[in-house]
């Protein structure tokens, strides 16, 4: 996703093997914050993390461009990271090997696809593997975002979910339930804490409306707190309104939690 492209949707299949072959070490690699004064236990407990999923087929550093758009000031001390998915066989595409966090059996995505919950495990504790360094490094969790489009919005789902500690949020765009409801039994009373941020395009052809739709009763269930945005003309794509509205629910989470420590 190019800065003068945003626009333009994200598309699934979009395939960049080879940035993500350069890039797979990004995710475990140290990233330093853009702050440029001293750090202190203090300075890090304010400052926040977001981790940005990317879809299928994708690359982390092709979807930098987003931290862009986030200009408001509380944004200046935040530490982004974009990992890179690691090249994968996908059941979907015939066993191609791409980009994927995951396996995913069948598109388009409906409310009753079927799910590989073993994969969905193991990417997930590969995030919780990056959140559990950042908060190690003095980051309060409350200040850490996952947010993801795709794919990498199921995943956030999952991760935000079955982390033990309550986050500052977890944004799903065109996402969907990457599990079974059993899985509800392994969510801890602070992780259903979490807020979560869902965007969908009513128009999307490859994961259907109905499939983010139907994270609503299950996250009901679970006790979880979610705002779903429905943007009518809106496919498989990330739009501008999406990320404006993004960038406006984290500060508000921002500004709260820094009154609430203060």
């Amino acid at each position: 996703m190019r800065t003068s492209t945003l626009t333009k949707p994200i598309v699934l299949f979009s395939i960049s093997l080879l940035s993500t072959v350069l890039f797979f070490a990004f995710f475990f690699e140290d990233k330093p914050y853009s702050s440029s004064s001293p750090s202190s236990s203090d300075s890090m407990a304010r400052r926040t993390f977001i981790l940005w999923l990317h879809g299928l087929g994708d690359s982390g550093p092709a979807n930098e461009p987003i931290k862009s758009l986030f200009k408001s000031p509380e944004f200046t001390n935040t530490k982004w990271l974009f990992p890179s998915a690691p090249p994968n066989p996908v059941s979907c595409n015939h066993g191609m090997v791409m980009p994927s966090w995951f396996d995913i059996r069948e598109l388009p995505l409906t409310a009753g696809s079927p799910n590989d919950e073993s994969s969905v495990l193991e990417a997930v504790k590969n995030v919780h593997a990056v959140i559990d360094k950042e908060i190690a490094g003095g980051i309060k969790p409350e200040n850490v975002y996952i947010c993801g489009f795709s794919q990498g919005g199921a995943l956030t789902l999952a991760s935000a979910l079955l982390y033990p500690k309550t986050l500052g949020g977890g944004a799903v765009f065109s996402g969907w339930v990457p599990f079974n409801s059993s899985v509800i039994n392994q969510f801890t009373k602070d992780a259903i804490k979490t807020p979560i941020l869902w965007s969908h395009g009513i128009d999307d052809k490859t994961v259907l409306f109905e499939a983010g739709q139907a994270a609503l009763p299950f996250l009901q269930q679970a006790g979880v707190t979610c705002e779903f945005k429905a943007y009518p003309d809106l496919g498989h794509s990330i739009s501008n309104n999406e990320l404006q509205y993004l960038e406006s629910w984290i500060k508000q989470r921002m500004l709260s939690s820094s009154s609430s420590s203060s």
